[in-house]
Formats: structure tokens, C-alpha cells, sequence
């Protein structure tokens, strides 16, 4: 679907930079597994850093890093024992209509895919500027601050339709800043064919939770 994403493409500057981002539902991944992926990431990192330096470090971090993502996306799509509430259509369409009502004010939408047990989103933070003063106590960044409104008010209306308390969504997330407009185009055939990848529909227009911004089409 590469052949769709030629027109529109935003402008690369770190200041306001385009991320791609995956958060996923609390408990979607057992703590063990969790804790030895980022120690084997971390490892890895420890590694390279003896070995290499200056821009042939930099190139050899961020092909670890794709490694680290494709394996922890891996995991959390295989998982079994992984709760799915975004399987129902409840619960994805709470966190469908904030990822709209966030745009333009907290971000710029380009694309995302609600899966089962977790969401993967890009974004630009062009124009969007930090947060002044700190809020109930803490300091965000434009980034931060937008996570925090997305799983805070998803996570608290998903948690009530639950009829629970506790966490929703896993407090951390895997995000990453998209470096160029080749990069941003792999990534948003990757979100788009997520699905399709899962085996959860033969084509990623048959998605319901699949958005690209027209935009970009």
C-alpha cells in the first residue's frame, strides 16, 4: 500500500518532531517477559556502546531498536493470555474518539491501528507547544502531556465500563521519532497492515480501527 502514501508528507524538524508511538493495555504482556526484554535491550545497547562511536553508534542504536520493537510487537500479538478488551467494540471506539478529539490541539493525526491489546499511533508535534507550568505537580512535554490525556481519559472511561478500578492501560510506552519521509512511509504501511499481519482481516481497508489521514492518500 506504499504506492498511497506520496503527497502531503509533513516536514522533519526535532523541535516539533513525528513519532511513532505503541501503547498497550495493562497486563498485555507477563512482568517477566517484559523485564528480560529490556534487559536484553539494554544489554545490547551496553554492547554497541564499546564497540562503535558518533554516527556509526547512532545507526547501530536505531537498528537495535527496530529489533527491540519488531520483538516486543511480536510478543504482545501472540500472547494468549493477554486481555483484549479492545476486541469490543466498547472499548475501541472510546479510544477511536479521543484520538480525534486530541487532534489538532495535543497533536497533529496521521495515522493508527487499534489491535486487540494495544494501539500503534503516529504523529507530529508541529505547533504544539510544551506545557507552561507544571500540571498537578509534574512537568510534561507537548509528547507526554498528549499521552497523558489520551490514556487518562480513555483508560478512566474504558476502567468504568469495566465497572473496576485500576489500570487500564501499561504506564509505559514504546515511542520512537521518525527520522525521514522514507521512514515515515514504512511506518504508515506497517500500521495500516498490522491487521492484515495479525490475521485478523485479508485487506487493511477492512479494518474498522485502521485511520489514515486523508491527507496523505
Amino acid at each position: 500500500m506504499t504506492e498511497f502514501f506520496q503527497r502531503n508528507l509533513p516536514h522533519y524538524h526535532l523541535p516539533n518532531a513525528t513519532y511513532f508511538i505503541t501503547f498497550r493495555l495493562a497486563g498485555s504482556l507477563p512482568v517477566e517477559v517484559w523485564k528480560k526484554l529490556k534487559e536484553d535491550y539494554e544489554k545490547e545497547k551496553r554492547i554497541l556502546a564499546v564497540k562503535f562511536s558518533g554516527t556509526e553508534l547512532h545507526e547501530e542504536l536505531y537498528k537495535t531498536q527496530k529489533r527491540h520493537f519488531a520483538r516486543f510487537d511480536f510478543l504482545l500479538e501472540k500472547n494468549k493470555e493477554s486481555p483484549r478488551w479492545l476486541a469490543e467494540t466498547q472499548f475501541a471506539e472510546v479510544v477511536q474518539q479521543e484520538l480525534h478529539a486530541l487532534h489538532p490541539e495535543q497533536y497533529n493525526l496521521h495515522a493508527y491501528c487499534i489491535m486487540l491489546n494495544h494501539c500503534h499511533l503516529l504523529i507530529d508535534q508541529q505547533g504544539i507547544p510544551r506545557p507552561k507550568t507544571p500540571i498537578n505537580g509534574k512537568h510534561y512535554t507537548s509528547l507526554s502531556h498528549a499521552m497523558h490525556l489520551l490514556k487518562g481519559r480513555t483508560g478512566y472511561a474504558c476502567a468504568k465500563l469495566l465497572g473496576r478500578k485500576g489500570a487500564f492501560w501499561q504506564h509505559e510506552s514504546y515511542d520512537h521519532v521518525v527520522r525521514d519521509e522514507k521512514e515515515f512511509i514504512r511506518i504508515l504501511d506497517y500500521i495500516a497492515n498490522n491487521p492484515v499481519k495479525a490475521g485478523v482481516v485479508e485487506k487493511w481497508q477492512d479494518w474498522t480501527y485502521t485511520y489514515i489521514n486523508p491527507n496523505l492518500m
